[in-house]
């Protein structure tokens, strides 16, 4: 087990059987331009990894999600710092409430194996859904 102090978390969210990913931003200048991402982000000075992923997803797609609605799947050594992967099951009618932050150019929902298999994916992410997929959701 990979102990903190952790840089970042990642939700893997699903809607329905959908997984929702967001298009990072093209700018050269930030890990992975272009690519799709999961909701997430940097861990604020004085926030637990739970808090932080919850903060990350309101702000990046305008949902709000329960804290108990989320489990962790995997603590991902990263070159910058370790972070956490959440996972979260919601209903597809979730989906009318998706509003687009101030990061990322768009957002979209998929097949998981398509994301987990795709080339505009980050390649780490791909493999943590992957592992997720082949163990199977609680």
């Amino acid at each position: 087990m990979i102990e903190g102090p952790f840089r970042g978390v990642k939700l893997i969210l699903f809607l329905g059987g959908a997984l929702l990913v967001l298009r990072r931003d093209p700018n050269p200048r930030i890990p992975w331009p272009g690519r799709l991402d999961f909701p997430g982000g940097l861990i604020d000075p004085g926030e637990t990894p739970l808090e932080a992923v919850l903060r990350e997803t309101r702000e990046e797609t305008g949902l709000v999600l329960a804290p108990e609605s989320l489990r962790v799947i995997c603590r991902h050594a990263a070159a910058a710092g370790p972070d956490v992967f959440y996972a979260a099951h919601e209903p597809l009618a979730r989906i009318r409430a998706l509003r687009m932050g101030d990061e990322g150019t768009g957002w979209a929902i998929m097949r998981p194996e398509t994301y987990a298999t795709g080339p505009n994916t980050i390649p780490h992410f791909a493999e943590v859904l992957r592992v997720y997929l082949e163990l199977g959701p609680e």
